[in-house]
């Protein structure tokens, strides 16, 4: 690892195999915790590369726990996390209205970095196990249309590292992969990006696979579909800038976004967007990343179909009930 150190302190790259290499090594508990500190803070001081980030997933998906669930056509919903806005939790909720207007999700997901309560912390706080069991996972997603796929339980390395994520508090490149490394391989996948380097390197990458992919960044500095501003997409076939007014959302303030201050906080607007008696910022900015999510995986449909199945979808309380579905079956 010296040697390794050394060469990225000299703002020198790496390959895509010496990516590959080094995160296998810590996967196997190779190198200890202030290396993999200071490993991971050199990718906060410059941008990673296309063949570093290859790598670096090459090794995560080589080391998973497979998991097939292709016999129900899931999609992810997820971001990369880490943009610092602490906003509730958006993409998690997304999943069960993407899931009662009729697409299976299988869920890859984690506990907060940046955040006070990411998707791990907030199922967790309504009872909702980890495992990585085949049957338990697809008992759930046929029941409920909804899996969740607790990353540390699918990817050894990430659980290694995972104290000194916390400890560090900050986005590093595991936020960067968390999505290019869902263990089912969804064929359908929409992902929130922090930043346009970020998005511009997730485009090239996808553009080398054959999923329905939507890539999203808000431009005010969100991993998601904010409604506090304009937001870029891109897909396979385009690159687009939207206004909410172009889809007939309001434009929110950041405030009203908030998780809040505690888990149980979070948790309750979580339940009350499910019940339909959260604020309208929260509802609408759901509905707005569930829709953009179904148009993910439907890119034949328009965005104003996809975005009115979201909204019946939640407003009916379907997602609701796919909620109970789903702590029910897990």
């Amino acid at each position: 690892m010296k040697d390794i150190l050394t060469h990225l302190f000299e703002y020198k790259h790496l390959t895509r195999e010496e990516a590959r290499q080094v995160l296998i090594g810590i996967a196997r508990g190779t190198y200890n915790q202030v290396q993999m500190a200071a490993f991971m803070t050199a990718f906060v001081m410059r941008n990673i590369t296309v063949e570093e980030l290859e790598g670096f997933r090459d090794a995560l998906l080589e080391l998973r726990v497979p998991i097939d669930l292709s016999e129900f056509d899931p999609m992810d919903v997820c971001g990369t996390g880490g943009d610092g806005k602490d906003t509730f939790n958006i993409s998690t909720l997304s999943c069960f209205v993407v899931a009662a207007a009729g697409q299976n999700v299988a869920k890859h997901g984690n506990h907060g970095v940046s955040s006070l309560c990411g998707s791990s912390t907030v199922l967790e706080y309504f009872g909702a196990p980890f495992t990585n069991d085949p049957e338990v996972l697809k008992r759930t997603i046929s029941r409920s249309g909804v899996c969740f796929l607790h990353a540390p339980m699918f990817h050894p390395a990430l659980k290694n590292v995972g104290p000194v994520r916390g400890q560090l508090g900050i986005k590093t490149f595991f936020n960067i992969l968390g999505p290019m490394v869902n263990p089912t391989m969804p064929s359908k996948q929409l992902i929130g990006v922090f930043n346009l380097e970020i998005m511009r390197l997730y485009a090239y990458l996808y553009q080398q696979t054959d999923k329905n992919f939507l890539i999203v960044h808000g431009l005010d500095g969100y991993d998601e579909v904010s409604l506090t501003g304009p937001f870029k997409i891109s897909t396979a076939l385009k690159d687009e800038v939207i206004h909410p007014q172009d889809l007939g959302f309001p434009v929110l303030a950041p405030e009203l976004l908030s998780g809040g201050t505690t888990v149980a906080e979070s948790a309750g607007i979580f339940e009350a967007v499910l019940r339909n008696t959260a604020t309208e910022a929260q509802k609408e900015v759901v509905i707005a990343n569930a829709g953009l999510a179904l148009y993910a995986a439907n890119p034949s449909s328009t965005l104003d179909t996809e975005m009115l199945r979201a909204r019946e979808a939640l407003e009916s309380g379907k997602a609701l009930q796919h909620f109970k579905s789903f702590l029910e079956a897990s």
